[in-house]
C-alpha cells in the first residue's frame, strides 16, 4: 500500500523553526515527487515546495523562499522541510503528498498524509 506519513509540527515562536519529516512506504521511492502543501486556517490547500527525489529538483513557494528547504534522503524513504524564520502567516496543517509531476497543483499528487499542524505564536 502506497503510504505517506508526516510528522515534526508543533508550536513554535515566532523567529523559531521547525523540521517536518515525510516518511513514504509502498512505493518506489525514487520513481516519485514528494510534495509538502499546507492550509491555513479559513484558506485553500497551497502547495509550499516539492522535490523529485531522483535528481534533486525542486519547486519552492515565493512566500517561503529563502526561509524554508526541502531536501531529500533516499535511503530512508524520507523527505524534509527546514522551516526557519518563522511567522504567523505560516501557520497551518502541513500535508505531505507523493505524485509523478513536480508541480504545485495538488490534483498532481495522488497519495497524501493525515497532516501535521504547525502552530507559530507571534
Amino acid at each position: 500500500e502506497v503510504q505517506v506519513a508526516e510528522s515534526g509540527g508543533g508550536l513554535v515562536q515566532a523567529g523559531g523553526s521547525l523540521r517536518l519529516s515525510c516518511i513514504a512506504s509502498g512505493f518506489a521511492f525514487d520513481d516519485y515527487v514528494i510534495g509538502w502543501f499546507r492550509q491555513a486556517p479559513g484558506k485553500e490547500r497551497a502547495a509550499v515546495s516539492c522535490i523529485k527525489t531522483r535528481n534533486g529538483n525542486t519547486y519552492i513557494a515565493n512566500s517561503v523562499k529563502g526561509r524554508f528547504t526541502i531536501s531529500s534522503d533516499n535511503a530512508k524513504n524520507t523527505v524534509y522541510l527546514q522551516m526557519n524564520s518563522l511567522n504567523p502567516e505560516d501557520t497551518g496543517v502541513y500535508y505531505c503528498a507523493a505524485g509523478q509531476i513536480l508541480s504545485y497543483r495538488d490534483s498532481d499528487f495522488g497519495t497524501w498524509g493525515q497532516g501535521t499542524q504547525v502552530i507559530v505564536s507571534s
